[in-house]
C-alpha cells in the first residue's frame, strides 16, 4: 500500500495507472458550508461535480530498436484497457513525448500521424495534449502545434480549472517569463479554493536536476500556484512513476509507455531498464484505489503481466469487485 488519502481531500485518486496511464477521480468536499461550496464556484457558476480522467504519457511513436522492441504495443493495449473500465475516463491527457523526435520533418510528421491514429480510438469525450522535448525541442514546437493545436492553454470543466504547459519548446528545461506571465493572468479570475490541475512534461520542481529531471523555472511556477488550496500537477518525462508533495501542490509522474529508467534514489546513472523478453511489459502496472473503513482510500500499485496482454480481460482479472465503483 502506497498511502491513505482522507476522503475530505478534493482530489481523489481512483481506478488505475498502468504504467501506461492513471485513472483518476475528482470528488467534491463533504460537509463543506454553503459559503465555502460558494467559494468554490467557477466564475461561470459551475461548482465541482464528480468526474473520471486519465493520463497517459511518453509513448515515443516511432522509437525503435533496445530497450524496447515493441513500438507501440504498450500504448494500444493501455488504449484498450482504458476503453474496457466500466467508467471510461471523461477525459484524456498526454502529458508529452507523443513521439520520438526525428530530424527529418517528413518523418517526425508521420510519427504525429500514427500518434493521432492510435489516440483518438479511445472512449472519451475530450482529449489534450501538451507537449515534451521529443515532440517541439527541434524546431520550438511549429510541428507540434500543426497536429495538436497550441502548447499551453487552459479550459474548465465540471468546476476545475485545468491548464496545459508547455515547459520544453524553448530548447531548454523552462516555462519562460512569457508564459509564466499568461499563467499569472489566466488564474487571475479565480479565487484560492478553485481546484487547478496543471498538466505539463517535465517536473516543476528538482526531482534529480543532473538527469534532466527539473524545469529551471519551476519554483516561480509554482509561487504563481501557490495561493490556491487545491492544486494537482500532473507530468511525464521520468518514465516511471512517482509523488511528491509541495505545500498545497501535489505532483503525480506517470510511466512510460515505452520503457522505464531505475529509481534515481538508488540507481548510480540514467540507464533505461533493460527489455526482458520472459516479461515484456515490466514496469507497467495499475494503480488502484479502494474505499476502505472510514472513507479512506487506500492505493496500491499492481504490476502487469503478460497475461493480461494474452487476449484475456486484464481489468477483469485483477481488479476486485467495486473498486472501479
Amino acid at each position: 500500500m502506497e498511502k491513505i488519502l482522507n476522503r475530505r481531500s478534493f482530489l481523489r485518486i481512483a481506478g488505475i495507472s498502468m504504467g501506461a496511464a492513471a485513472l483518476y477521480q475528482f470528488a467534491p468536499r463533504l460537509a463543506v458550508s454553503p459559503a465555502i461550496a460558494d467559494s468554490m464556484r467557477e466564475p461561470n457558476g459551475e461548482a465541482p461535480t464528480p468526474f473520471r480522467f486519465a493520463q497517459l504519457s511518453d509513448a515515443h511513436v516511432g522509437f525503435k530498436g533496445p530497450p524496447d522492441p515493441l513500438g507501440t504495443k504498450a500504448f494500444e493495449h493501455a488504449v484498450e484497457l482504458l476503453n474496457a473500465t466500466s467508467h471510461p475516463p471523461e477525459l484524456v491527457l498526454f502529458t508529452g513525448d507523443l513521439t520520438h523526435d526525428a530530424d527529418d520533418r517528413d518523418e517526425h510528421a508521420r510519427r504525429m500521424r500514427k500518434f493521432k491514429e492510435i489516440a483518438v480510438r479511445l472512449k472519451t469525450s475530450k482529449l489534450y495534449f501538451v507537449p515534451g522535448e521529443h515532440d517541439a525541442g527541434l524546431d520550438g514546437g511549429q510541428l507540434y502545434r500543426e497536429f495538436f493545436g497550441e502548447s499551453s492553454y487552459s479550459f474548465d470543466y465540471r468546476g476545475v480549472h485545468f491548464v496545459a504547459l508547455d515547459n520544453v519548446s524553448r530548447a531548454k528545461p523552462e516555462v519562460g517569463a512569457d508564459r509564466r506571465e499568461w499563467l499569472r493572468g489566466d488564474l487571475a479570475r479565480f479565487s484560492p479554493a478553485t481546484p487547478i490541475v496543471v498538466f505539463t512534461h517535465r517536473p516543476l520542481f528538482d526531482l534529480k536536476p543532473e538527469w534532466e529531471w527539473f524545469t529551471s523555472d519551476g519554483p516561480e511556477v509554482m509561487k504563481v500556484l501557490a495561493p490556491f488550496e487545491n492544486v494537482t500537477v500532473l507530468y511525464g518525462h521520468i518514465h516511471r512513476r512517482d509523488v511528491h508533495k509541495d505545500g498545497n501542490a501535489n505532483h503525480y509522474a506517470a510511466r512510460s509507455m515505452i520503457f522505464s529508467f531505475p529509481d534515481p534514489q538508488t540507481a548510480p546513472a540514467k540507464k533505461p531498464m533493460p527489455f526482458d523478453n520472459g516479461d515484456p511489459f515490466r514496469n507497467l502496472g495499475l494503480r488502484m484505489i479502494d474505499e476502505g473503513a472510514g472513507g479512506a482510500l487506500s492505493v496500491d500499485d499492481v504490476e502487469l503481466n503478460v497475461r493480461e496482454f494474452a487476449g484475456r480481460s486484464g481489468i477483469q482479472q485483477i481488479i476486485k469487485a467495486g473498486v472501479l465503483a
